[in-house]
């Protein structure tokens, strides 16, 4: 009973070792080398496109960022005149308040 325990382990490792290196050989083909050639390819071209897009919204991003700084300059501004306005109001009230 042993032995054909034996023989089955010695039969199932010698298969694994054909598969293997039958494996081994249509992985080393000249075939398979093209294959992996065009998908490295693609990965490349898939690389090179999703830079350009990258490189889109970055340059997109620094322009909203730009503009957003400029109107909250302008914003500032205005409320600073504003407030200087007001100033002058009040200490133009101030004024007509003391000559009644």
């Amino acid at each position: 009973m042993m032995d054909i325990f034996k023989l089955k382990r010695l039969g199932i490792f010698a298969g694994g070792v054909l598969f293997g290196t039958a494996g081994i050989k249509i992985l080393s083909s000249r075939d398979a080398k093209k294959v992996y050639t065009n998908c490295t390819a693609a990965v490349l071209r898939a690389k090179e496109c999703l830079m350009k897009t990258a490189t889109t919204v970055q340059e997109n991003a620094e322009d909203i960022l730009a503009e957003a700084q400029q109107i909250n300059e302008e914003r500032a501004a205005r409320e600073a005149a504003n407030e200087e306005e007001t100033a002058e109001v009040n200490a133009g009230a101030d004024e007509f308040k003391e000559v009644e």
